[in-house]
């Protein structure tokens, strides 16, 4: 079992954790973290998107002047892509961009992100990370006792006076444990973790 070290607020090293291989020890698997990224970001998208193409734009019935003899180019139709007020060549529609994982790969995906940052050395287990009021300096102060910049923060539930007090910290996120992905893990460098927190996913993942 991976065996990391536990820190209190003001980044002190207080003692240490054993880590469960099954969920921060596992082969790494790059093709699924890549397509819970790939799904993620896809599932965002609305699909809503939407623009006539020439059989749906009203007009152009009649053919606008003859096809030989007026030193104009041959024309159909005054709603062919190059006219103004025209179709749009092959235009978008409205679709559905979702890409389906089923659960064993998201699970797979998830402990294969944590696994790395453990491998990366980039995980830091806090004793907590509860304050007394919403405020940033106390972040701050957390985050250059850790030395790190860039974090995603997680903590069992959510943490209402860190989520006010990081909000405004560029390259900071907090979420709660149940809201954890690997998009997030990945794009920050840093994982910075409550012991409670840890507990939660190892008995979730393990």
């Amino acid at each position: 079992m991976a065996n990391v070290s536990v820190y209190n607020k003001e980044g002190v090293q207080t003692g240490s954790i054993e880590l469960n291989d099954s969920v921060f020890g596992v082969e790494v698997n790059t093709h699924l973290m890549h397509l819970a990224v790939v799904s993620q970001l896809a599932n965002k998208r609305q699909g809503t998107q939407s623009a006539k193409t020439r059989s749906e734009v009203s007009g152009g019935g009649r053919k606008p002047w003859r096809q030989k003899g007026t030193g104009h180019a041959r024309q159909g139709s005054t709603r062919s892509p190059q006219w103004t007020g025209g179709g749009v060549v092959f235009a978008p529609k409205p679709r559905d961009y979702s890409v389906k994982m089923n659960k064993k790969e998201k699970a797979a995906a998830i402990k294969s992100a944590l696994t790395s940052r453990v491998n990366e050395a980039k995980i830091f287990v806090m004793e907590d990370l509860d304050f007394d009021a919403p405020k940033t300096k106390q972040v701050v102060a957390v985050l250059n006792g850790l030395k790190v910049e860039k974090a995603l923060m997680v903590t069992v539930d959510v943490n209402n006076n860190l989520v006010l007090s990081a909000r405004n910290i560029q390259g900071v996120r907090t979420v709660p444990v149940n809201a954890i992905n690997v998009y997030d893990i990945l794009k920050y460098d840093n994982l910075v973790i409550t012991k409670d927190a840890v507990a939660k996913i190892q008995e979730v993942y393990a």
